[in-house]
């Protein structure tokens, strides 16, 4: 009868389990991050979404939005300038998606796509019934984690924190 343990193979599930957890953002990041890129570029390239008004343009979907929104004043404050507010829009999302895959500022980079996804939410997407079927509290919610943890693995942000403490180091 073996009494010895081991140990080794004990230690490398746990092992296995920190990394997945180290990198249990990276996906979220990563979907999140191209997905903006892909929704700001969208934006800049049809021709008809950065029109006042017209099929498929931002004036227009603003319009519809505005009476069953949450927040009509915001719409209403839109609308004083709606390809002002598209080309905003498809501006930050281009930012928020540069950021997030670069892990570049990743909790303001974020927090900006928490806001842009709360924003859409109050307007665009605030009468959907049942309210999971608008896909910008989804956004809201999975904006947080990143937000909350910033992108620490495979980010510029990372490196920029190690390069500032190897600087730190070698001047003690």
């Amino acid at each position: 009868m073996r009494t010895e343990t081991h140990t080794s193979h004990l230690g490398g599930d746990r092992d296995r389990r920190d990394t997945a957890t180290r990198y249990a953002l990276l996906p979220l990041r990563v979907f999140l991050g191209v997905t903006f890129l892909y929704a700001g570029l969208d934006k800049l390239t049809d021709s008809a979404f950065l029109k006042e008004a017209g099929a498929g343009s931002i004036g227009d979907m603003m319009r519809t939005v505005r009476d069953s929104s949450a927040l009509p004043a915001l719409v209403d404050l839109a609308l004083e300038n709606p390809v002002g507010f598209g080309y905003a829009i498809a501006l930050g999302e281009l930012a928020v998606g540069i950021g997030t895959l670069l892990g570049l500022l990743t909790r303001l980079a974020a927090l900006g796509g928490a806001l842009i996804s709360l924003s859409l939410w109050l307007t665009v997407s605030w009468a959907s019934d049942p309210y999971y079927y608008g896909n910008d509290l989804a956004y809201l919610m999975a904006w947080l984690p990143l937000v909350l943890a910033g992108a620490p693995l495979l980010s510029l942000d990372a490196a920029l924190r190690a390069r500032r403490r190897q600087r730190a180091g070698g001047h003690r």
